[in-house]
């Protein structure tokens, strides 16, 4: 359960102020219908997420645990120093309206804008941190992007003038530090 837990907090943190979720207030204000929105991020999330665990996953068996263990250190410090980098949407990663709806668009979208994020590599170290809680790395990972994404939608732009995003990243750095200081010095 320490998986679940651990990855949910920390993608639930990852994701606020990430382009990711600036892209689901875009869809919100576009398409002005949540539910199809929320159930694509979902959609996106858990075979983005779930790839990207598989990767972690399957990276474990190949690297012997001392290599592994200053890789993922070395991949969570330097995962506290991308938190305080901004992330911002470029209008040409903004989803035009398609044949595929707004479920369609909102899942396309999400997944393309998730290859390489935050939240992705982060379930990839996670995954391969936790190699035999795959499972509960891509609930928690997908429930905290659920966490941070689905009340942009349903509120807007309300709740993202309220949370104090550099705060946030900041708390998201020093975790994303703890668990790298931690895989360095005691892989158990």
């Amino acid at each position: 359960m320490e998986a679940f837990f651990v990855a949910t907090g920390v993608v639930a943190l990852a994701e606020m102020g990430d382009k990711t979720q600036l892209l689901s207030l875009v869809l919100a204000a576009r398409f002005r219908k949540p539910w199809p929105i929320v159930l694509g991020i979902f959609a996106a999330t858990v075979l983005n997420h779930a790839l990207a665990g598989a990767v972690g996953n399957w990276v474990t068996h190949f690297l012997g645990p001392t290599v592994l263990r200053w890789i993922l250190g070395g991949s969570f410090i330097a995962m506290a120093l991308w938190m305080l980098i901004p992330d911002k949407l470029d209008e040409d990663e903004l989803p035009k309206s398609s044949h595929f709806g707004v479920f369609g668009t909102t899942a396309i979208a999400f997944f393309l804008a998730e290859m390489g994020d935050k939240t992705q590599i982060a379930t990839v170290m996670l995954a391969a941190r936790y190699v035999d809680a795959y499972v509960w790395v891509v609930v928690g990972t997908t429930l905290g992007m659920m966490l941070a994404n689905a009340p942009v939608v349903w509120l807007g732009e309300r709740i993202v003038r309220r949370v104090p995003i550099k705060l946030v990243h900041s708390i998201s750095a020093v975790i994303f530090l703890v668990l790298g200081v931690a895989a360095l010095i005691d892989w158990g």
